[in-house]
């Protein structure tokens, strides 16, 4: 009989050899419709739950297999998931999978708007992406140009790469020029790019995209209630490079061209890879130089931003330390003049596609008002224009532990500064008005007046105002200037610092029929902010020139009404010194409970509380005489606005509750619908404090506005078609409006009393892709609504302080401002072997340009084109056309063309009564021409 042991033994190895027989090796390789290797693709191997991701040229590896039926699942950013059922026997496999372009990228995992990851296609939000491609696709000129490609979003850009506006639905009404980001958050890589606004300090001032950008994530009102930090209008995430397998980059040189000569250079650079044991980094950037859109006589921009992260991937999650360097100078475009309010057409010389209006180039100094013990001194040259620094940050940290529990936190720490040395205002003022004279501080400036050119010191023009206080015209003595006026323009400078902290953390357990996250959100801000205004005798011309400026009557000593650069009233027309620290806290929860396999809804809320707690100096004119340098003879250093030592201090607490629910109802694979309610708050920014309260005290704290919104969507990703669309209803309550005004009888520039509406917007926005070939698609997204001013009044002040004369007019019913009912892009794109094109529609449709509804904006189209060429595996080639046909469309009103003037008082009666005065208009920037040349390794 045989030995027992020697049969177990037997029997043991024969079945070893047999795994080892049965046991392989699947390889495969992963492309495109186009056979383009596709790199980082995650590949999924169940039941055996092994995983692993595509190398450079697409392929990848699973080892020890052992026989049996399995399921390969294909995840990649950009791409339609692949499942695909195998049959694994007795030998090893070699695998070639070819995946589809996910057009609206709904099966791609998604993290903004959202506490946890999840497929777009199964998010009960509106959301929208734009990968790398459609960022190259579009011209450098800012955050908000960028954003125009997204649906049902309105963006602005006519004013250059900040001082841009941007929101959706209607949500707008505290978003105007100088904070055009009010209800919006702008992020990168999950964390606001700022804590805080103001006047001429909005998140745009800090973000650039460049390679580093990998993908652009856009929520649309909704979810943003909840998930952002006192922005319930909507979140724009820019997402920053992740792991990559393999080390490689790209370099591209770009060279652009704006009308006739006007250039743009351009390099943009990075570079990726990994080190060993799970390390990955990124790091790159870009810096440009750019003679700007219209005519200056300066670079227009120039500087850049330099951005890395470096990634841990652990078993159970990863860490990531990130961080950018900005330094960056940019500007932006007043406003040009026009005529005809019926069909605006350009005035006085100027032009609506190279007009830009701005002060030359000089070297100026201006006392500052901060510091005039200590003969403190503001350097001031317009060709600086905006000068905007960042270093931030920061670290992203996600783990996973036992029981479904898992952890994520994000911190970022950042200091910036921004600075602006330029214009504001470019309004005609008459030399027939006594405003071209009395805004100097001079007591009485009457006689002859010497306006010199500044920069050559020659006569330009002799007048005599001796008239002017009893309404006569100015007379010629000799000379002339430009269109018998000045330009009302102030040296506008701008101090900003702040010092910023934030931090989110979330807790996430799941459990079978429940995905829930718990989390807080805190975020610090520590700023100053400085404001001075000086005036400027500047000629009314299409190239405006500097004027030194005297006055000279016989036998009385000469008088000079500004320094040899042409300014005036140092320091006289703003003053605003004032710091303040932010502190904001908010906790939330939000569920999404899985009823059944189809049907999942999703509960939310979000409690915050903000504290804006700082002081803002008192102010009056320096009281010495002879001014500054006590010479009787130099009248433009008498009434420069210095602190008095006094201080307004606040120190107010705002607290909210928020929430939002949703249904998501997964018809079948490829289909969802989805309903949504939500509502939010805004609280505040410290342009409250910063704008109002001039020399009084600050004894209330603003008014919490209120965001309702109601939405029911539809998502459809079918083979060659995809679809989502989305019917809304937003509602904005307790809208505090105050205006901008001048008074000319004593030359003070006031704010008026605030008051409070509300408006409605009901509307449907869409997002669709056509895919005839796996070469050529055509897109169209856009929205059709209809905003209301639903409660609506405005304080009128009559032009002056005096409240005697004031009155407040009823403007509900009346159609919202600056929201177009039709908005839209259309366009297609084509891409086969090495030749690829594109075209795209944008068009805009009319807009009511103030709550009076007395002007109403024409509609618009620009056309953008663009080509490009594989000229080998590393080196490409592209062509880009930004506003095609030269379109002369404007994008924004600012009223009558006078000095202080604003929207709001270009009533219909206003206009019936004014047929022929001229009024400013923002038109939309030239075309644009860039070469790019583009190296990957």
């Amino acid at each position: 009989m045989t030995n027992p042991k020697i049969k177990f033994a037997f029997l043991f190895f024969t079945f070893l050899s047999f795994l080892s027989y049965a046991q392989v090796k699947i390889s495969g390789k992963i492309e495109n419709n186009n056979q383009e290797p596709i790199e980082n693709a995650a590949i999924l191997l169940n039941p055996s739950d092994k995983a692993t991701t595509s190398d450079a040229s697409g392929e990848f590896t699973f080892n020890n297999i052992t026989s049996g039926n399995y399921k390969v699942s294909i995840l990649v950013l950009g791409y339609k998931k692949l499942i695909q059922e195998i049959e694994v026997k007795n030998v090893d496999l070699n695998l070639n999978f070819t995946i589809e372009v996910d057009v609206l990228n709904l099966e791609s995992v998604v993290i903004t708007g959202t506490f946890d990851p999840r497929l777009s296609l199964e998010s009960s939000t509106s959301i929208s992406v734009l990968n790398q491609k459609d960022i190259q696709q579009n011209y450098p000129q800012g955050t908000a140009s960028l954003l125009q490609n997204i649906s049902g979003t309105f963006t602005d850009t006519s004013a250059g790469e900040v001082y841009t506006k941007v929101y959706t639905r209607g949500i707008s009404a505290s978003a105007e020029d100088d904070m055009g980001w009010y209800y919006v958050s702008l992020q990168e890589d999950g964390l606001p790019v700022s804590l805080i606004q103001h006047s001429y300090y909005s998140p745009d001032l800090f973000q650039r995209a460049d390679l580093m950008t990998e993908r652009v994530e856009a929520i649309r009102g909704g979810s943003s209630a909840i998930t952002a930090m006192n922005a319930p209008g909507g979140i724009y995430n820019f997402k920053s490079r992740g792991i990559q397998q393999e080390f490689g980059g790209q370099i591209q040189a770009s060279r652009g061209f704006q009308g006739g000569d006007n250039a743009m250079e351009r390099i943009d650079a990075v570079l990726s890879g990994s080190f060993g044991n799970d390390w990955f980094f990124n790091i790159g950037g870009h810096y440009r130089r750019d003679d700007g859109a219209r005519d200056a006589d300066f670079k227009f921009s120039k500087g850049g931003q330099l951005k890395f992260n470096i990634i841990k991937k652990t078993d159970k999650g990863s860490f990531k330390f990130y961080g950018k360097f900005l330094d960056d100078y940019t500007n932006r475009y007043t406003g040009v003049a026009a005529t005809n309010w019926d069909n605006p057409t350009a005035a006085f010389g100027q032009d609506f596609r190279n007009t830009s209006l701005l002060m030359p180039d000089f070297d100026g100094s201006i006392p500052d008002g901060r510091n005039l013990a200590n003969n403190g001194k503001i350097n001031f040259n317009p060709s600086q224009g905006v000068y905007a620094k960042d270093i931030a940050f920061g670290f992203d940290f996600s783990r996973e532990f036992g029981n479904n529990w898992s952890i994520k936190n994000n911190l970022k720490y950042s200091s910036k500064k921004a600075n602006w040395q330029t214009s504001i205002s470019n309004a005609f003022v008459s030399l027939s008005n006594p405003l071209a004279y009395f805004i100097t501080g001079a007591q009485f400036p009457v006689g002859q007046i010497v306006f010199n050119d500044a920069q050559s010191g020659a006569e330009v023009a002799r007048v005599d105002n001796s008239g002017i206080l009893t309404g006569q015209p100015f007379q010629y003595i000799s000379g002339s200037l430009p269109n018998d006026a000045i330009m009302g323009t102030s040296a506008w400078y701008k101090d900003n610092n702040s010092d910023e902290f934030m931090n989110q953390l979330i807790l996430r357990k799941k459990t079978k029929k429940h995905d829930i996250n718990l989390g807080s959100s805190l975020g610090y801000a520590n700023t100053t902010h400085f404001t001075s205004g000086t005036f400027g005798f500047v000629t009314y011309e299409p190239s405006p020139r500097m004027l030194a400026v005297t006055l000279e009557n016989p036998g009385q000593p000469t008088i000079a009404l500004s320094d040899s650069n042409g300014l005036s009233n140092y320091g006289g027309l703003f003053f605003v010194n004032a710091e303040a620290k932010v502190l904001q806290l908010a906790a939330f929860a939000n569920d999404r409970w899985s009823i059944s396999d189809k049907i999942h809804l999703d509960l939310g809320l979000r409690y915050e509380t903000i504290n804006h707690k700082g002081s803002k100096d008192r102010f009056a004119p320096f009281s010495q005489n002879g001014g500054i340098d006590g010479n009787a003879t130099t009248d433009y250093d008498n009434g420069v606005l210095t602190s008095t030592g006094d201080q307004d201090n606040f120190d107010y607490n705002y607290k909210y509750l928020s929430y939002s629910a949703a249904i998501n109802y997964k018809v079948d694979e490829n289909t969802a619908i989805f309903g949504r309610f939500s509502k939010g708050n805004k609280a505040p920014e410290l342009n409250y404090y910063f704008n109002n309260f001039s020399n009084v005290p600050i004894n209330q704290k603003g008014t919490i506005q209120k965001v309702i919104q109601t939405e029911v969507g539809l998502k459809l990703n079918a083979k060659q078609f995809a679809f989502t669309g989305t019917a809304f209803w937003s509602k904005l309550k307790d809208v505090g409006i105050a205006n901008f005004e001048f008074d000319d009888s004593n030359n003070s520039i006031f704010y008026t009393p605030i008051l409070f509406n509300s408006s409605d917007t009901y509307g449907f926005e869409w997002e669709s892709v056509y895919t005839p070939f796996n070469f050529w698609k055509f897109s169209f997204n856009g929205v059709l609504q209809n905003p209301k001013a639903t409660d609506w009044k405005i304080y009128d002040a009559a032009g002056s302080v005096d409240t005697s004369d004031d009155s407040v007019i009823d403007y509900s019913g009346n159609t919202l401002p600056f929201n177009p009912k039709l908005m839209f892009n259309l366009g297609t794109d084509f891409q086969k072997n090495k030749v690829s094109a594109f075209l795209k529609w944008q068009y805009l449709g009319k807009r009511q340009g103030n709550v009076a509804n007395g002007f109403e904006l024409a509609s618009y189209s620009v056309f953008n084109f663009g080509t490009g060429y594989k000229i080998n595996k590393n080196l490409s080639a592209n062509l880009m056309v930004t506003n095609l046909f030269n379109s002369d469309g404007l994008a924004n009103f600012f009223g009558d063309n006078s000095f202080g003037a604003n929207a709001n008082g270009a009533t219909p009666e206003f206009v019936a009564a004014n047929p022929d005065d001229s009024f400013i208009v923002f038109p939309v920037l030239r075309r644009r021409l860039l070469l790019k040349l583009n190296y990957s390794f």
